[in-house]
């Protein structure tokens, strides 16, 4: 399979949302959603999954993004990066038109002073993703 293939694949399969390295270094796994209504307009809807990168990975690039979907305007979306309890980075990015987001971050470095790449990210994380979205519950 050659690396435009690999890149379609991925961007298939995780087309609603997506974490990852560029082009496929990266497994990423949706464990739990909660929406949590803020008022009688809006939610907080919260994503909780987990991404993996690996120790030999040799791509610069992670990225979080999401499909179009609802949203409200002047939110933004927040992203939390955890190693097991320990925050490691925290992001915030607007949403577009359609309702979609993407947020691009460094996984691996260049050391000038050593000559050496230097992984950022490496091993098993927590991403949480914060979203504000139209209320849909007729009870609040």
């Amino acid at each position: 399979m050659n690396l435009k293939s690999k890149v379609f694949l991925m961007a298939s399969i995780l087309a609603s949302l997506s974490i990852g390295i560029i082009p496929v270094e990266v497994s990423a796994q949706t464990n739990e959603i909660t929406v949590t209504p803020i008022n009688e307009e809006v939610s907080l809807k919260k994503t909780v999954t987990t991404m993996n990168v690996p120790q030999d990975n040799k791509l610069p690039w992670g990225f979080v993004k999401g499909a179009p979907s609802e949203y409200v305007e002047r939110y933004p979306v927040i992203i939390q990066f955890y190693s097991g309890e320990d925050p490691v980075h925290f992001a915030q990015v607007d949403v577009k038109g359609d309702g979609s987001y993407e947020y691009k971050f460094r996984v691996r470095n260049f050391d000038p002073n050593t000559g050496e790449f230097v992984n950022i990210f490496e091993g098993d994380y927590t991403v949480k993703i914060f979203r504000v979205i139209p209320n849909t519950n007729d009870l609040v």
